[in-house]
C-alpha cells in the first residue's frame, strides 16, 4: 500500500513538473512564431490520446502544431471542455455511471494551449458564425448537448440495432464501435445494459461533437484536419464531419522506433506506405536493418514505451522432446482483439476467434502436426490486459486437451524465433511477427489483413474457402517454398516502416515515469524547424507529401 501511494506521489509531482515545462515552452513558442501568414490554418483534435499526462501522441500533436505556428502557419485547436457524456478513455468499465474526470482532463489540454488566444463556440448553434481571422492561430473550447429526440431513439435498441445506428446521415454505431471495444478490452460485446448504456452515451456525444466540430469548421475554415489516429469515435467523427466536407485529413500514431511518430493521409492503424518498385536496399541499409533485427530477435525492442520482453526462454529439452513426437511443427500467432489494427484484419474472417476454431478444427484432423498457439505479450499488459483472450478461448474449447495443442500464454517468455526456424510453415492472424518469419525465410500464412500485406510478402487467402484449401495443401505438402519477392517485399517494408516512416521526436522528448508517457525536454523553440520529423510533416502538410523521412 506504501509503494501505491509513494508512487502516485511521484507520478503527480512528475505530472506537475511536466506540465511546468510544457507551459513554458508554450510561451516560448508564441513568443518566437512570427506574424502568421494570411493563410487558412491548419485544425488539430485529439480528445483520446491521455487524460492526465502528456501522451506520445499527444506530444507529437503538441510539437508539430508548435513547428507550424513557428513558420508563421496559423493552427486552429479544437479541445473538449466537459465535451462528451463518456469519453473512451474516461470510461469506468466497472462503474458506468461514472463521470469521466473531465476537471483532471481540462487542466492537461488547457496547460497545452497555453498562450493560445481562446475563440469561443458561444451563441452555438448558429444560421452565420462569426468567421475567426483566418491568420490566427486560436484555441476553441467544446462543451456537450443532450440531444433529446435522438437519446428517445435509442433509448430501448438493443445491442445488435445500436451498433449498426445512422442518424441524420451520421453512421453513430460504426463510429463508435472501435473505442467501445478498445475499452471495454473485446471484440464480441456483450448485450447488457452496461455496454448498450455506454453505446448510447458515446453515440449521443458522437452526434453533440459533429455538430460543434460542424460550426467550428464555419468558423475557422481550415485548410486541412489533423488528428489522432481516427479510430476512437471524437476523431472518428471529426474526420467523417471533414471529409464530408472535402477537407484533408491527416492522422498519426506511434511509430515502429522508439520516441516516433507516424502521420498519413490514409489510415494509421493500418499503415498505408507507398514504397517505389524499382527500391532496393544498398548493403548500408542491409546492414542497417539486420542490426536492427538481431536486437529484435533477443527481445530487445519497445513501440509506444512498452517493453514486451524483460528477455528470451529458448525452447528447453522437454518441449524438443516433445516435438519431436510429431511429424511437422505449426507455430500458431494471435493478436490482441480489441486492438486497433482488428477492423483493418477482418477482411476473411469476422474476428480472430472465428479464425482459432478453424485452427482447432485443422488440429483434430491432423494428430501428426503439433500446433503452437501462442497469445501476444500485450493480452496481459498492466492498465490494458484483455477481457476476451486467447487464454480464455482455449479453456473455453479445451483446446489444450488436444495431445497435438501446446498454448503458450502471454507471460510466457519463449522464443517465438526459435519456433519459426523450427517450423514447417508460420500461420499468424495479422501479428508483425509474420513479417520477421518471412524475413527469417518462413513460408508465412496470414488470415487477416496486416500492415505488410498490402505487398506481396506473406500467403493470403482472400476466402475462408481459399485459405480452408492453403492449409491442407500445406499440411499434405513435403516443403512449401515461399516466393524470393516474399523475403525481399518484408525487408524493403520493415526497412521503410523503421527508417522512413518512422518520424524521431527524440530531441525534443523523453520517456516519462511511465514508460507509456512523455516528458517534455526544454528546448530552443527555433530548433524545432531543424528537425527532420518537422520538416518532413510540414512537407506532408503543405506540399502534400507522403511523411516519409529523406534517406
Amino acid at each position: 500500500m506504501k509503494d501505491f501511494y509513494t508512487q502516485n506521489i511521484l507520478r503527480r509531482i512528475a505530472r506537475h513538473i511536466n506540465n511546468a515545462r510544457i507551459a513554458t515552452m508554450a510561451l516560448r513558442v508564441a513568443k518566437a512564431a512570427p506574424t502568421p501568414r494570411a493563410t487558412r490554418p491548419i485544425a488539430f483534435f485529439k480528445a483520446s490520446s491521455g487524460i492526465d499526462d502528456l501522451s506520445w501522441n499527444s506530444a507529437f500533436h503538441l510539437l508539430t502544431s508548435w513547428g507550424l505556428r513557428l513558420q508563421g502557419i496559423p493552427v486552429a485547436y479544437f479541445a473538449c471542455d466537459h465535451g462528451m457524456s463518456r469519453c473512451v478513455l474516461g470510461t469506468d468499465r466497472d462503474n458506468p455511471s461514472k463521470q469521466p474526470p473531465c476537471r483532471s482532463c481540462v487542466y492537461q489540454s488547457k496547460t497545452l494551449y497555453t498562450g493560445v488566444p481562446v475563440h469561443p463556440l458561444s451563441g452555438y448553434p448558429a444560421i452565420q458564425p462569426t468567421r475567426q481571422p483566418d491568420n490566427q492561430t486560436t484555441v476553441t473550447h467544446f462543451t456537450f448537448h443532450r440531444d433529446p429526440a435522438l437519446e428517445n431513439a435509442l433509448k430501448n435498441l438493443p445491442l445488435s440495432n445500436l451498433s449498426t445506428f445512422n442518424w441524420e446521415g451520421l453512421p453513430l454505431g460504426a463510429l463508435v464501435l472501435p473505442g467501445l471495444r478498445w475499452i471495454l478490452r473485446r471484440h464480441n460485446l456483450v448485450d447488457d445494459d452496461a455496454t448498450r448504456f455506454f453505446l448510447r452515451e458515446y453515440m449521443l456525444s458522437a452526434f453533440s461533437l459533429a455538430q460543434r466540430f460542424e460550426h467550428f469548421l464555419d468558423l475557422t475554415a481550415p485548410q486541412l484536419v489533423v488528428v489522432f489516429n481516427g479510430q476512437f469515435y471524437p476523431e472518428a467523427t471529426a474526420k467523417w464531419v471533414a471529409k464530408k466536407r472535402g477537407l484533408r485529413v491527416i492522422s498519426h500514431e506511434v511509430g515502429l522506433q522508439p520516441i516516433t511518430g507516424f502521420f498519413t493521409e490514409g489510415e494509421s492503424t493500418a499503415y498505408p506506405i507507398t514504397i517505389p518498385e524499382s527500391f532496393d536496399l544498398t548493403e548500408a541499409q542491409n546492414a542497417r536493418l539486420d542490426a536492427y533485427l538481431e536486437k529484435r530477435f533477443q527481445g530487445n525492442f519497445s513501440m509506444a514505451g512498452v517493453k514486451f520482453w524483460p528477455s528470451i526462454k529458448g525452447l528447453d529439452a522437454e518441449f524438443i522432446a516433445r516435438a519431436e513426437k510429431f511429424k511437422q511443427i505449426i507455430p500458431v500467432f494471435t493478436n490482441v482483439i480489441f486492438d486497433t489494427s482488428q477492423p483493418h484484419a477482418n477482411t476473411v474472417f469476422t474476428d480472430m476467434f472465428a479464425w482459432l476454431d478453424l485452427v482447432l478444427e485443422t488440429a483434430r484432423a491432423h494428430p501428426e502436426t503439433l500446433f503452437i498457439i501462442r497469445a501476444h505479450p500485450d493480452e496481459t499488459r498492466i492498465r490494458k490486459a484483455s477481457l476476451e483472450t486467447v487464454a480464455g478461448w482455449v479453456a473455453s474449447r479445451r483446446a489444450a486437451d488436444l495431445p497435438n495443442v501446446i498454448f503458450v500464454p502471454p507471460h510466457e517468455h519463449l522464443s517465438s524465433y526459435e519456433l519459426i526456424q523450427r517450423s514447417k510453415f508460420v500461420m499468424i492472424y495479422n501479428s508483425t511477427i509474420g513479417l520477421e518469419a518471412t524475413i527469417m525465410g518462413a513460408a508465412v500464412l496470414s488470415a487477416g489483413k496486416a500492415r505488410f500485406t498490402q505487398y506481396p510478402s506473406v500467403f493470403f487467402p482472400q476466402s475462408v474457402a481459399e485459405y480452408c484449401a492453403t492449409l491442407e495443401n500445406f499440411l499434405k505438402a513435403e516443403k512449401i517454398e515461399p516466393p524470393a519477392e516474399f523475403r525481399r517485399n518484408g525487408r524493403r517494408f520493415l526497412y521503410y516502416q523503421l527508417f522512413r516512416t518512422s518520424l524521431p521526436f527524440g530531441d525534443f522528448l523523453e520517456t516519462g515515469i511511465r514508460t507509456t508517457h512523455a516528458k517534455l525536454k526544454l528546448f530552443d523553440p527555433h530548433n524545432l524547424l531543424k528537425s527532420p520529423a518537422i520538416q518532413t510533416i510540414t512537407r506532408g502538410l503543405l506540399e502534400n507529401g507522403d511523411f516519409l523521412l529523406e534517406e
